[in-house]
């Protein structure tokens, strides 16, 4: 197979292995910049260029789309799609998980647990709002935040309303979600390929921080999950409709409360944590969903 990863960096973690599990099958698997790819479209004419060189013959792309350029990465994706190439990662599911107000409605749709959450245009009842995700302490984040920057713990009503009264006035946009003091700053990163769980991780926050991620210096380890909690992973990754998700949890008095469907999830931490080679079961999985849409497609 002829394999595209979409990445800004191929010195990446997750890019390299993935790049290295689909040479060891035996695949020919290239990385391109999206943000260096030009879009053409015409009448019964879809292309793809990338500095200058068309992007044909591809069997297959595995999109690694950074959140800040979502918007043009999916419109890469997308493209791709329309000419035929499976994506291990469909541009719709990307952009479902991206928007975090729309994959919590979908995940609340699907009878999924959820930390109780509110959002709001500018309201100028903080209180209310407070008191509707059961009062402080609490969690206030951004919309657009990644890697547990634009996420601030409000410990009192008053500490609440002043930061919901700052990020208002700057116009950002904001979600007010319970407090889930059980957790003890830890959460559960789920990865799930294909419908399968295929690795799990518990982060703990570093002493003082309420924040579990990696970047802001947690720590990891290997963890069995419950049959709640496993099941709660596969059905949120399949309700935002990706094949490759990261899905992360907390554990709570009553069960497992899912946070975020991550679409591009990182290799490195789950792959030093659980021992598991998480690239291949990539790759395989790609083979199997290329060979399915390559017999549909002569069948048809």
């Amino acid at each position: 197979m002829k394999i595209a990863v979409l990445s800004r960096n191929e010195s990446l973690y997750s890019t390299r292995r993935i790049v290295e599990a689909g040479r060891t099958k035996g695949h020919e698997v290239h990385v391109i910049d999206h943000l260096k790819c030009d879009i053409v479209i015409d009448k019964g004419l879809l292309e793809i260029y990338c500095e200058g060189e068309s992007l044909t013959g591809f069997d297959a792309i595995i999109p690694r789309i950074g959140a800040s350029v979502t918007f043009y990465g999916t419109a890469v994706v997308r493209q791709f799609e329309m000419m035929n190439v499976f994506s291990a990662c469909k541009s719709l599911a990307i952009t479902r998980s991206r928007d975090k107000l729309r994959s919590l409605q979908m995940l609340a749709a699907a009878d999924l647990g959820l930390p109780r959450t509110a959002f709001t245009n500018y309201s100028k009842e903080e209180k209310q709002i407070v008191e509707k995700v059961g009062g402080a302490p609490l969690i206030i984040k951004l919309l657009e935040g990644t890697q547990g920057l634009g996420v601030v713990l409000a410990e009192t009503m008053k500490a609440a309303k002043s930061v919901i009264e700052a990020f208002h006035g700057l116009k950002a946009r904001i979600i007010v979600q319970e407090f889930i003091k059980e957790a003890k700053a830890a959460d559960i990163r789920v990865f799930v390929v294909d419908g399968e769980v295929v690795g799990a991780m518990k982060r703990q926050g570093k002493e003082g921080e309420f924040r579990s991620n990696l970047h802001r210096g947690g720590t990891s380890e290997i963890i069995k999950l419950s049959r709640s909690e496993k099941a709660a992973a596969i059905k949120a990754a399949s309700t935002m409709g990706l094949g490759i998700a990261g899905v992360d949890l907390l554990q709570s008095e009553r069960g497992p409360l899912i946070l975020e469907v991550n679409s591009s999830p990182g290799l490195e931490g789950i792959e030093g944590a659980t021992g598991n080679d998480i690239a291949s079961k990539i790759i395989e999985y790609v083979e199997r969903n290329y060979t399915k849409t390559r017999g549909s497609k002569k069948n048809a």
